[in-house]
């Protein structure tokens, strides 16, 4: 089994005065949603006693704290797993992918992804997929009207074989999808990676390579995500110079250095032991932003960081964010990650998923689902106009920047950084920056 993951075009909607207000537009379509999925799902579809007939309000909120801590562990089992190496990759996807393989999952297998997805919090299978649903909603009803375009799409699909349980047809309607992987699989392959191309405005092309599948592949689990976002205040070609990056105290490299006075919510992070920008993308009000941690030039600044980041942490240091005048520089840089998954998220918990004692029965009752492996591919731009991101699951010390003047905010030195929906309180991507050369 593959996962794929792509993102979608994100928006806010715009509202006049003579119309009930956005908030109880939103409870509404939020109740309304959960009425229709209580009627999609059977007793017995995705657990026992799966519709409890209560709004729990705080299910979407629960869940994406949920991913922050995800987002937190992911980013450190990477960053472990290639050490000195840039990162970048989308928790986002990886999380939705994820969460597919949770909904099909019995026993030993569902109680691994429930811990490794921080699902404590929900009572019910139903919890979980009625925040699901609300989120894919919201999300694509946002879509319609930003200068910001976040797009994440979800798929599943089956070889003709696979008799997928009714109640899963109705619940995953707009995701499944019948596949003939015994009678080419070169040609299923082919449609797959066209689909996320597509998703990805051709960014991320051949996620899977030749000789992916085979004629025994019976289920391909897939999430693709993407996002354009121009700086909501951008910075000037003609004040990019070439400056040096200290990737380390030995390794030193010329990178093009973009620079920009202007105001920005900055913190220093007694806690985080790092300075706190954010920097908006365009669009009305700041609902996504990227966020740079840049810890000191130390020979153990990063690793601090990284250890003490989770959601509490970085919402505390989002929250004693002031706006003042910043003298910004930043990388220009672009790269393309690719990870093979399984061991990564073996290590983070997921138990027994890509092995032959797996239980995904959820899916289908008479035949015997397994998932084989696992690849996430990613790719990041940063330059003068904004970032473009694009990413692809498939599941088959050293020199100070100035610590003492928090006006002056160089990233010349490995930072962290991460796109961050703040409405949502998703962490859309993330990554490490290391230099040019890493």
């Amino acid at each position: 089994l593959f996962a794929i993951f792509l993102s979608a075009q994100f928006s806010r909607l715009s509202l006049s005065a003579e119309f009930p207000s956005q908030k109880k537009i939103t409870m509404l379509l939020k109740i309304f949603l959960v009425a229709a999925l209580a009627t999609l799902v059977r007793s017995d579809c995705l657990s026992e006693n799966d519709v409890s007939g209560i709004f729990n309000k705080n299910s979407k909120l629960n869940l994406y704290m949920g991913q922050q801590n995800f987002t937190v562990a992911l980013l450190d089992a990477i960053n472990k797993a290639t050490p000195n190496e840039n990162v970048f990759f989308s928790p986002y996807s990886t999380f939705h992918a994820l969460l597919l393989a949770y909904f099909g999952a019995k026993n030993q297998t569902e109680a691994a992804l429930a811990d490794a997805l921080k699902l404590h919090w929900a009572e019910t299978k139903f919890d979980v997929m009625q925040a699901y649903r609300i989120e894919v909603h919201e999300r694509a009803r946002r879509s319609q009207n930003s200068s910001v375009e976040f797009t994440s799409a979800d798929k599943l699909f089956f070889a003709p074989k696979v008799e997928v349980k009714d109640c899963m047809k109705d619940l995953f309607h707009d995701e499944l999808e019948t596949l003939d992987f015994a009678k080419d699989p070169e040609a299923a392959r082919s449609t797959i990676n066209h689909w996320v191309e597509d998703v990805t405005k051709g960014n991320i092309k051949d996620i899977l390579v030749e000789g992916s599948l085979s004629a025994q592949t019976q289920v391909v689990l897939a999430n693709a995500a993407y996002f354009k976002g121009a700086w909501a205040s951008k910075f000037d070609p003609e004040l990019t110079k070439k400056e040096i990056f200290y990737s380390s105290a030995e390794k030193q490299s010329f990178v093009d250095m973009m620079s920009k006075k202007g105001y920005f919510n900055h913190a220093l992070n007694e806690h985080l032991g790092a300075h706190v920008l954010e920097i908006p993308y365009e669009g009305d009000g700041i609902e996504i932003s990227n966020i740079i941690l840049l810890p000191p030039f130390t020979p153990n600044g990063l690793d601090t960081v990284l250890e003490k980041l989770n959601p509490e942490s970085l919402q505390r240091a989002l929250d004693d964010g002031t706006s003042r005048e910043v003298d910004l520089k930043l990388p220009k840089f672009s790269f393309e990650k690719k990870y093979e998954l399984v061991p990564i998220l073996e290590r983070m918990g997921v138990g027994d998923l890509f092995q032959s004692t797996s239980n995904l029965a959820g899916f289908s009752e008479t035949q015997k689902i397994q998932l084989d492996d696992a690849v996430h591919q990613a790719k990041i731009e940063v330059d003068e106009e904004g970032s473009t991101a694009a990413a692809a699951t498939v599941l088959f010390s050293f020199r100070s920047s100035r610590p003492l003047d928090p006006l002056q905010f160089h990233c010349n030195h490995p930072f962290v950084f991460l796109i961050y929906d703040h409405r949502a309180r998703a962490v859309l991507f993330a990554g490490i920056y290391r230099g040019p050369d890493n």
